[in-house]
């Protein structure tokens, strides 16, 4: 390829360790929300959390579908995470690394723009990129389509006016970049933070502290990944 390539990077576990800075808090508040505005138990809300996770890729998007929940209100309230910035951390070495590759550079991130650009500012990482966008939007036809929604990928790639081979999406998520290769694009698999995902305890003032565990697939050489990388010094040159 000739002309440089845009490059699309997810946020969470991919440019800073969200495992440990943010996702047990997201949990705890998304749970204590369908608590709150369901009425469920909190093990029972726990569980309708995954169950949209896993079934839309977002709990949000259950709870737009089938609750009649804002998607603003929503992300507004589980996204407050005090005392966030105090625990973000990423690689030193990744500044340099953004600012030496060529291209354009966004960030797509499942999270709301509200967090994402609080984790930039706060790792110092936000000048590095032309652009960040967040779930909303990602609105296709009056609904949210997040990744890994093909249709979603397409009309980014077409909002950048490139096309999909044009672009490569770095992510931890398999499920995103089967998406993003279906329709041509390029993918990297971001394996730093893979090991740690959701470790740990979540504490909550109505349940005992208990443990989170997500299986992450772990397949050596999936064939929609095009290269597998453990630091953004690693990123292929396109």
């Amino acid at each position: 390829m000739n002309a440089a390539p845009v490059w699309l990077f997810d946020l969470d576990n991919t440019l800073h360790d969200a495992s440990h800075a943010a996702f047990a808090g997201i949990s705890e508040s998304m749970t204590d929300y369908i608590v709150e505005h369901l009425g469920l138990e909190v093990a029972a809300a726990a569980a309708l959390r995954q169950h949209y996770w896993h079934r839309y890729g977002a709990t949000l998007l259950g709870m737009v579908r089938h609750h009649g929940v804002r998607a603003a209100h929503f992300l507004e309230q589980t996204h407050r995470l005090p005392g966030l910035e105090e625990r973000l951390r990423t690689c030193a070495h990744d500044r340099a690394a953004l600012r030496r590759l060529p291209g354009r550079k966004y960030v797509l991130t499942n999270a709301p723009r509200c967090y994402a650009m609080r984790v930039l500012k706060r790792l110092r990482l936000a000048r590095a990129f032309d652009g960040v966008m967040g779930i909303e939007d990602m609105a296709m036809f009056g609904e949210l389509r997040p990744k890994p929604d093909g249709r979603m990928l397409r009309r980014v790639a077409t909002r950048l006016k490139v096309a999909p081979s044009r672009c490569v999406l770095i992510e931890d998520t398999l499920a995103h970049q089967k998406a993003a290769r279906r329709i041509g694009m390029r993918t990297v698999w971001m394996q730093r933070y893979l090991g740690g995902r959701y470790p740990g305890a979540i504490r909550s003032s109505a349940t005992p502290v208990k443990r989170i565990e997500v299986r992450v697939r772990t397949c050596p050489n999936p064939a929609y990944v095009c290269a597998k990388i453990k630091s953004l010094q690693r990123l292929p040159r396109a």
